[in-house]
């Protein structure tokens, strides 16, 4: 009895062939909210390690517990100007690269 040989993908070709290929809209979309996720499960686990509560947290950042609960699940809603009041409450580093195609952006 022939054995049969499995086909095995990697997970780019899982993400053109299900979600889109890169520069879709639907493609853009994931990657993004993925990233979000990222970032939220980052501000969970920053405030974890400070043995801070997420009111505690909502308190130093003069926001409500609701708001630290729903950052930390996707920071998709939040501005930029919160997430950098929540790391900088954390006592948390935070750096941005900027990439213009295949260059990443540089201030001096």
């Amino acid at each position: 009895m022939a054995t049969k040989e499995i086909k095995t993908y990697t997970l780019t070709e899982m993400k053109d062939k299900y979600i889109g290929k890169i520069g879709t809209n639907a493609r853009d979309e994931y990657e993004y909210e993925l990233r979000m996720d990222v970032l939220g499960k980052m501000i969970k686990s920053a405030r974890q390690e400070r043995h801070l509560t997420q009111e505690e947290l909502g308190k130093l950042v003069g926001v409500q517990k609701a708001q630290i609960s729903k950052l930390e699940s996707s920071a998709n809603s939040a501005t930029i100007d919160t997430i950098l009041r929540v790391f900088k409450a954390l006592k948390a580093e935070i750096n941005f690269n900027v990439k213009l195609e295949n260059n990443f952006v540089k201030l001096s």
